[in-house]
């Protein structure tokens, strides 16, 4: 019988590393516990919710709600680092094919069911079927359910990277029913196995949860770590409105009417701080950026689209996106990360019209339409959308900026043949979560640029085979640095800068961690 490497572990060590290995055993820090149980939390977003269902979309506004709902094998903690959640403990092969995950025990769906490795199956192979980063999974040959208790992944060949693309978290593969997970995309009821259920969702307006009073916590940490951790359920309700126009969250703020605001803008910081009754809390919130469509004329010529690049000035759009809160850095991550590059970055902030002049002539450009795709539920977005707007016509581009509400924007940005060339985003998980991720966003199946067929470029692909499957750190962070030149000069997007994301909290709200996502578990309110 096959040796295994026994992973009982709490925490598992992070891809910067190299390989994924045993790293310590569960924390004595004493288990977390509610201070105070009950109440009902409100909390204000600044955008429209595309959907509950998390298998399909890389929008954080869904992580916002669904993983509060939803739990995965493993995700990542707070310092990004792989985290056992709805598994125990794994155990990996001597040869690194066999990964075995022994599931939490005692652990039920919102609709009673006890969960069971028939449902992670069903949910795995829905995922591999219609997952937003089902590409995560075409290194396995099969998986395998020997008890109710066990689920096991079988590779085709030993990647190091692995646990790495299994615990992102940017479309996470969570657990579901399997009856739910026999379902289309947007046609399940969701039903995960979180400390919150759903109770009501109702688009542009909210969405209302409720404690879970059956969760079984996981015991890997002591307390909340990112995504991971043991989550409490300490309020009875939390309601999610969606208040788009900035002017009023911040009032809702301000008056008590919501507890918790998201992206507060840098021009009411000052008049917030002043309050005795307001907290502001502010990290890094990712790499604000585009990309174009690569499947509807003119950006499907490459010239057009260096034409693009050139005539930007990163500095002017990112300052106008963040109200002045940014960071000039053009890379796919940031500095302080292992596989930070400054590889490809002679095509970052070119801010050269006449040079952008000349390639659209070379390109034949004719005066089509470019169509910069934007929503003014994100500032980032629609401010960065007029001002790229002027730089592109100074170049000679015939452009205009298409404003829709956030989730018909993304849901066109997802559509090949949709009217639109160039769609604003903000890369927040996918730069956090290290070099592999962040690049995977260009390359097979998952491109999010939308090449004809959704079939990227073989150059890029074949670097992207040796960043996710090379055999050292340093060869993988090597190839990143290659893949990274190779999307900037063909422009398979257009980093503008890094921006920072201040959350504002009244004074009762305990225990909060800002986080990538909004998190509410352990979190209590004082009366």
């Amino acid at each position: 019988m096959m040796k295994t490497r026994k992973a009982r572990l709490a925490l598992l060590s992070t891809a910067v590393a190299g390989l994924m290995s045993a790293v310590g055993s569960v924390s004595a820090q004493e288990t977390f516990e509610c201070p105070k149980v009950g109440g009902d939390l409100i909390v204000a977003v600044e955008s429209g919710i595309p959907t509950l269902d998390q298998h399909t979309t890389s929008a954080g506004a869904t992580r916002n709600i669904a993983m509060n709902i939803y739990e995965s094998l493993i995700t990542r903690d707070a310092d990004m680092s792989p985290v056992l959640d709805l598994a125990t403990n794994m155990d990996v092969s001597d040869d690194g094919l066999r990964y075995t995950f022994h599931l939490r025990e005692g652990v039920t769906f919102h609709n009673g069911k006890p969960m069971t490795s028939a449902d992670v199956a069903a949910s795995f192979a829905r995922y591999k079927e219609i997952g937003g980063n089902r590409s995560n999974l075409d290194i396995v040959e099969t998986w395998e359910t020997p008890d109710d208790n066990t689920f096991v992944l079988v590779l085709k060949q030993p990647q190091a990277t692995f646990i790495e693309n299994l615990s992102t978290y940017t479309v996470p593969i969570v657990i579901m029913p399997a009856e739910e997970a026999a379902k289309g995309v947007g046609e399940v009821d969701i039903i995960g196995t979180g400390p919150f259920k759903l109770v009501e969702f109702v688009p542009d307006s909210h969405v209302l949860l409720e404690r879970f009073d059956d969760y079984v916590a996981s015991d890997v940490q002591p307390g909340l770590s990112g995504f991971g951790g043991h989550k409490q359920a300490c309020v009875d309700t939390v309601r999610f409105r969606m208040i788009t126009e900035t002017g009023a969250r911040m009032a809702a703020l301000e008056t008590g009417e919501v507890h918790i605001a998201t992206s507060v803008p840098a021009t009411s910081k000052p008049r917030l701080e002043a309050l005795d009754d307001v907290t502001l809390v502010s990290r890094l919130q990712g790499v604000s950026m585009g990309y174009p469509n690569f499947s509807r004329s003119p950006t499907d010529n490459l010239l057009v689209r260096q034409a693009m690049a050139a005539a930007i000035n990163a500095e002017d759009i990112i300052f106008a996106a963040s109200d002045g809160e940014y960071e000039l850095e053009g890379a796919l991550q940031y500095p302080s990360q292992a596989y930070y590059s400054t590889a490809g970055l002679e095509y970052y902030n070119q801010n050269d019209p006449d040079k952008a002049s000349a390639l659209l002539e070379e390109a034949g450009y004719d005066g089509e339409p470019v169509i910069l795709l934007a929503t003014q539920q994100f500032q980032w977005s629609y401010n960065a959308a007029l001002v790229m707007n002027e730089q592109l016509k100074v170049a000679g581009f015939n452009s205009e900026v298409s404003v829709l509400d956030w989730p018909t924007a993304l849901a066109t940005s997802q559509n090949a043949d949709g009217a639109w060339n160039f769609f604003f985003t903000v890369w927040t998980s996918t730069v956090q979560q290290g070099g592999p991720i962040a690049l995977r966003n260009f390359a097979d199946p998952n491109n999010v640029f939308t090449p004809p067929n959704n079939e990227g470029p073989a150059e890029f692909n074949a670097i992207f085979d040796r960043v996710e499957n090379g055999a050292t750190l340093e060869e993988r962070i090597a190839a990143f640095g290659e893949g990274q030149e190779y999307a900037f000069e063909n422009v398979l997007g257009i980093t503008f800068g890094i921006l920072r994301a201040t959350e504002g909290l009244r004074p009762n709200v305990r225990g909060y961690k800002s986080f990538t996502n909004v998190q509410v578990s352990n979190i209590w309110l004082d009366d």
